[in-house]
């Protein structure tokens, strides 16, 4: 077994997962896994840039996960950067800081290898030889990969709950123009998608990131948020579009009441929302299966 760590540094949230990892059989033994919330992403579709404050919460992250690594003796470490350092004019100072932190260059990966992560980590553990479509909604862009045990085609496109609060959202809670202004994005993102994955072939919907696991979380009626019973649910369609009327018609202090919601979740997770639903509905999916695995997972894997 090899000691390695992944860190995925997103739009929304930074991660890191420690593991054992076999090269050859691709198992993976999970010692430490955790996730902060930094919005690195704060802005950056309006102005093309990393915001100062917003670098700084993500290096305070990557210090801390530097302690981690170095207390459990990780002997290989990958870094991958994804949609909001993707886009921004100062990817730069990004680069410099969590070298200088880290000892670490972090590979600012496209949305292909993206998705091809994500798939790789979350479909592991499944077996059968069904067609899966892989969905990873995260805070700047989902991504989109059809496979079964390799990825047949995958899209990366610009829809993610942060950018899509920042660029519609304006009252709590959202008004109905301000919500149908979601949708119109996500529809025309889903036909940009379809030109490239068939989206609409697969048998199995595989939901992965923070806005399909809390609304997982909601529509399993969770007293507090618990991986173990999220993993590999399986969520209907009629729940999934349960819970996105409902938070739809929460205010931004209800949202914040409901326990599995992280807080750094709370402003951001109607958008998400609306991003699952208008996929499971465009798909045409009766389910969806939730998966806690994803791209870290496959950024561990790599590194073995």
């Amino acid at each position: 077994m090899t000691r390695v760590a992944g860190i995925d540094c997103g739009t929304n949230s930074i991660r890191l997962l420690v593991a054992d990892v076999h090269p050859e059989t691709g198992d993976l033994i999970e010692l430490d896994r955790r996730m902060t919330i930094v919005r690195l992403g704060q802005g950056v579709d309006k102005t093309g840039r990393l915001a100062p404050e917003a670098l700084e919460r993500t290096f305070a992250a990557c210090r801390a996960y530097a302690e981690v690594i170095k207390e459990l003796g990780a002997e290989r470490l990958r870094f991958v950067a994804t949609s909001a350092s993707r886009d921004a004019e100062n990817r730069a100072d990004f680069v410099n800081g969590v070298v200088e932190i880290l000892g670490v260059e972090p590979e600012v990966i496209t949305g292909d290898q993206e998705a091809a992560f994500s798939f790789t980590g979350a479909t592991g553990e499944l077996h059968g030889d069904d067609r899966r479509l892989v969905v990873d909604i995260g805070g700047g862009s989902t991504e989109f990969v059809v496979g079964n045990r390799h990825v047949e085609a995958a899209r990366s496109v610009d829809i993610g709950c942060v950018r899509l609060t920042e660029r519609h959202v304006r009252n709590d809670p959202p008004t109905a123009g301000e919500a149908d202004a979601i949708r119109a994005d996500v529809r025309a993102a889903l036909d940009l998608a379809a030109e490239t994955v068939p989206i609409g072939t697969a048998e199995t919907l595989v939901g992965l990131a923070g806005s399909v696991t809390t609304v997982a979380a909601i529509a399993l009626g969770l007293p507090e948020y618990d991986s173990e019973k999220i993993h590999h649910a399986r969520i209907s369609a009629a729940q999934v579009a349960e819970v996105t009327d409902r938070l739809l018609a929460s205010t931004h202090a209800e949202r914040a009441a409901i326990p599995v919601i992280h807080p750094g979740r709370v402003d951001v997770i109607i958008a998400g929302a609306i991003v699952l639903r208008e996929i499971v509905e465009r798909v045409g999916a009766r389910e969806v299966v939730v998966s806690e695995h994803d791209i870290l997972d496959g950024i561990a894997l790599s590194v073995a």
